[in-house]
């Protein structure tokens, strides 16, 4: 099976959907600055050396994780709005739909949303995480629209010995019968500060590690703004974090309407609240 494709990290953003929609994913290489890079290791580093292993079989249970990464550190805003990550992200997902309302034939198009943020952790000796898709939290079946665009930041080399996440290109294009087989799978292999974008329908897996090594990775999924966030972002992100991103991260996190009027508070824009609240402080 072919890897997938590498792009540099001011590749063009047609090509990028191109490649995407295509094969599925796309890895970008030098996708976060070294100061960026460093900055996350400063913050979360710490947490992932006192987090204990769990017993999980389908995590992993020698596979170390951080949630509520938004909550955790400051140096996510360029990591989510990342051009070749965000702008494919609304590309692909953000497509208007048509609908009657009333007498009016009327064009909408969705928001996305911040679904889920994990810091991951391979330890040597964690064996291959089955194969899945993440989109299957969504229920929605295959192939159709997409709900989930995710990113999987390398914060340490990825190799095919250390864990590096294993994906089967194309096969966002399955229907839900064909069962995937791990020989499909290829190995992401990448340096530390590059990243794997790729749907929320292709079948991954962690790999295994079988280095003396740990292999750290940072992942994000954006999901349309009309499903659920998997992760509940209200809750693990507090205000006072919310209110220090710029106005772009905070809609991200889901303090924004999904038209046509979805996630209002008091009828309005929860941005409304979240600014009226910031005025209060």
């Amino acid at each position: 099976m072919t890897a997938l494709i590498r792009v540099t990290n001011d590749a063009d953003v047609d090509d990028v959907v191109e490649i995407i929609e295509r094969d599925g994913g796309v890895v970008v290489e030098d996708f976060a600055a070294p100061d960026t890079l460093r900055g996350l290791w400063d913050d979360l580093g710490p947490r992932l050396d006192a987090t204990m292993l769990p017993e999980d079989q389908f995590g992993g249970t020698r596979t170390k994780r951080v949630n509520g990464l938004f909550g955790r550190t400051d140096h996510l805003t360029p990591v989510v709005t990342h051009p070749l990550y965000l702008g494919p992200a609304r590309r692909i997902m953000q497509k208007p739909v048509r609908r009657w309302v009333g007498r009016y034939r009327a064009e909408i198009t969705p928001s996305i949303q911040i679904g889920v943020t994990q810091a991951v952790q391979i330890m040597p000796g964690e064996s291959k995480q089955p194969l899945h898709r993440d989109d299957t939290l969504h229920l929605r079946p295959h192939p159709g629209p997409t709900t989930r665009v995710q990113l999987m930041l390398a914060m340490s080399d990825f190799t095919a010995d250390n864990g590096a996440t294993l994906v089967i290109p194309g096969s966002h294009h399955w229907d839900d019968e064909r069962r995937p087989r791990l020989e499909e799978a290829v190995p992401t292999e990448m340096p530390a500060g590059s990243a794997l974008v790729w749907l929320g329908a292709v079948w991954h897996a962690g790999g295994r590690n079988s280095t003396d090594r740990p292999r750290t990775g940072l992942t994000i999924g954006l999901d349309l703004g009309n499903i659920r966030q998997e992760e509940n972002q209200y809750l693990a992100v507090a205000r006072d974090k919310v209110l220090a991103y710029p106005q772009e991260v905070q809609e991200l996190l889901g303090y924004d309407l999904c038209p046509p009027y979805l996630g209002w508070y008091e009828m309005e824009n929860p941005s409304t609240w979240l600014k009226q609240s910031a005025d209060r402080s």
